[in-house]
């Protein structure tokens, strides 16, 4: 029994014929049924694997095309996009973890205080001089900004002079 290379061709362009009808069946039941368009799923409905619709570039089109249209029976201005969703729950995560890190620090400021409430209401509370010692040492951080703004001023300025002094030898040499 020998095979003609034209009948293997005909039996190749009719099974490309046959998975590019169920490709196309399998996008318009996943528009009908109001699915995710994508390629895979796309593919896996119609039991081919996604190369067969990267390959033919109308039948990656059509997928494309028909995943940007509304789903059945929505009103033009209730479209939501998978992108702007995707955003969303970017957004929502973030600002989730932003009030996670919030609580816990309230969390952590209402322990001191209770802490410190019940340290006092014990009788063990700090001694009359613990308030001078506070202050001397909210003045003595005041004082340690201060000459780090200071500090910072200097090495800007030695930075300036250095790039200067490159500028100048660099002149100098040519």
């Amino acid at each position: 029994m020998s095979s003609s290379p034209n009948h293997l061709a005909r039996a190749r362009a009719a099974d490309s014929t046959r998975r590019r009808t169920r490709v196309l069946k399998a996008l318009d039941k996943l528009a009908a049924d109001g699915e995710e368009i994508t390629v895979s799923s796309v593919a896996r409905t119609a039991g081919v694997h996604r190369s067969l619709i990267h390959r033919h570039g109308d039948l990656h089109a059509a997928v494309l095309a028909r995943a940007s249209e509304p789903p059945p029976g929505t009103a033009a201005g209730t479209q939501v996009s998978r992108q702007s969703l995707l955003a969303d729950v970017a957004n929502l995560t973030a600002r989730n973890g932003r009030l996670s890190m919030h609580i816990t620090r309230l969390e952590r400021r209402l322990s001191e205080a209770l802490g410190q409430a019940a340290w006092e209401a014990s009788g063990l509370g700090a001694p009359a001089d613990i308030e001078t010692l506070t202050r001397r040492t909210t003045e003595l951080e005041q004082q340690i900004l201060d000459l780090r703004g200071e500090l910072a001023e200097r090495d800007e300025d030695l930075e300036a002079a250095r790039a200067a002094n490159r500028e100048l030898m660099a002149q100098l040499n040519r």
